[in-house]
């Protein structure tokens, strides 16, 4: 059957690709939505009775473009659109659903929902809980190829954990396998492997050129690390990860927590006598029902009531001789059934906590300072903070963190599950926590004597 469509070879490369899950991403104007749109067609069309998702975060988003686009090139003798149920429904029986998920909760709506393909368009507008939830509506009676499509540009609530899942771990075009077994291919997308945009609009390139640094890198150049909105952009991992190193007995040495029933995040940072800060050491939890702890390894469920948060972190202290422990001031709050805080039952196990600083801007402003580039006693350039590379949630979540629209000072507080680790971090240095100081050397010439020795020296 001919269609008389005709695609590029970036976006031939999307349609033929086999992985499980399949990203094409990266400039504006690769022409990624119309290969989103004529890939579930051919599907709809090569499997009868299948039935397809595509996804945007929000129902403007979707009537506005991926919508109009399948209307501009679906063939009506094959196929009429519900504008009610926002469907394309084949007369094979196949149908390509139209959907939008605005909040993480509105993922429940397609709790009993079965899929053969979703396709998320603009990836990086969805936060990784609502990718995952939705891996688990796809599936089957039938035995047609499953998969999960995704096109989509840096930048976005989404950018970080996209950037780690297909960006980072493998070269373009390669395809890869995560820990679950389900294969993954990045193919990037740039302007100019569309050649219908650059005939049809030769100015566009220019008018991308003309953006400024963080829009341009993004949408022109497709580079992933650096995205429009991002609040630390002074954070890069080639400077602030360090693999751990033995940190010496008299670097002071602090815990910072943010704590809530459904998730905890805990850090260790040491300090050296110059003020400099190194993260050695977290433990948290998600909101996915499980702890993490070192690398993935599973250490227990929640809800965590407060007691037991405050023996996780103690049994994961280990006894080390801490100068402060900063906790945000809402666990200092009296609850109504037992007429405690949180912070009282906590030092009931033991683990006695300091009332941080909570004001958000100067909090993130301390946090920022800290992340810029100083100079060693040999002249070096070195930065304020360094995080030790087995800290993941730590070195996932900040560089996430978005500007708050309302309040540029500010970090935005969505997506929420990002937010816990970075939160322990500002009220560990809104603290202004102390440096260590350098231990007096000892003379090896001068033997240690007793009281009565020094006296007998003076003929006393």
């Amino acid at each position: 059957m001919k269609l008389g469509l005709t695609v590029s070879r970036k976006q031939r490369e999307f349609i033929e690709a086999d992985a499980d899950e399949v990203f094409y991403g990266g400039a504006a104007g690769g022409g990624k939505s119309f290969a989103q749109v004529i890939d579930a067609l051919l599907y709809a069309l090569q499997y009868p009775g299948s039935r397809q998702l595509i996804l945007r975060r929000s129902f403007p988003e979707l009537s506005r473009s991926i919508i109009l686009v399948s209307q501009a090139n679906y063939p009506r003798r094959l196929a009429k659109y519900n504008s009610t149920g926002r469907v394309w429904k084949f007369q094979s029986g196949s149908m390509i659903e139209f959907g939008y998920c605005d909040s993480e909760a509105d993922v429940t709506q397609y709790q009993s929902a079965e899929y053969d393909v979703i396709r998320f368009d603009e990836l990086t507008h969805f936060t990784e809980f609502q990718y995952v939830y939705m891996l688990s509506r796809i599936r089957g009676v039938n035995d047609f190829p499953k998969s999960i499509r995704s096109t989509g540009n840096p930048g976005g609530v989404g950018h970080a954990w996209v950037k780690a899942r297909f960006i980072d771990p493998r070269p373009e075009g390669v395809k890869g396998t995560l820990p679950s077994g389900r294969s993954v291919l990045y193919i990037p997308a740039k302007v100019t492997d569309n050649p219908f945009l650059m005939k049809s609009d030769p100015g566009y390139i220019k008018r991308l050129e003309e953006l400024p640094e963080a829009q341009r890198r993004a949408l022109l150049d497709g580079d992933w690390n650096i995205f429009e909105g991002q609040y630390f952009t002074g954070w890069d991992p080639e400077i602030h990860v360090v693999k751990p190193f033995p940190i010496p007995d008299y670097w002071r040495r602090y815990l910072s927590i943010d704590y809530g029933r459904d998730m905890l995040a805990a850090l260790w940072t040491a300090f050296d006598p110059q003020g400099r800060g190194v993260v050695y050491r977290e433990f948290c939890s998600g909101l996915d029902g499980a702890f993490f702890n070192k690398g993935g390894k599973t250490c227990g469920a929640l809800p965590l009531l407060a007691r037991d948060a405050a023996r996780e972190i103690l049994r994961e202290n280990a006894g080390e001789k801490l100068s402060g422990a900063f906790a945000p001031p809402d666990l200092w709050n009296k609850h109504a059934d037992t007429g405690q805080s949180t912070a009282e039952v906590m030092a009931g196990e033991g683990l006695s906590l300091v009332r941080a600083d909570n004001r958000r801007d100067q909090g993130w402003m301390a946090v920022a300072d800290a992340l810029r580039m100083e100079t060693d006693e040999q002249g070096c350039p070195v930065p304020g903070l360094r995080v030790f590379e087995n800290c993941r949630v730590l070195i996932t979540s900040l560089p996430q963190l978005q500007y708050d629209l309302k309040n540029p000072d500010d970090c935005a507080a969505e997506p929420h599950e990002i937010t816990h680790a970075p939160d322990a971090l500002r009220y560990l240095l809104a603290g202004r926590p102390a440096r260590a100081r350098i231990p007096e050397p000892e003379n090896p010439f001068e033997p240690e004597r007793s009281g009565d020795e020094a006296l007998a020296m003076f003929g006393i």
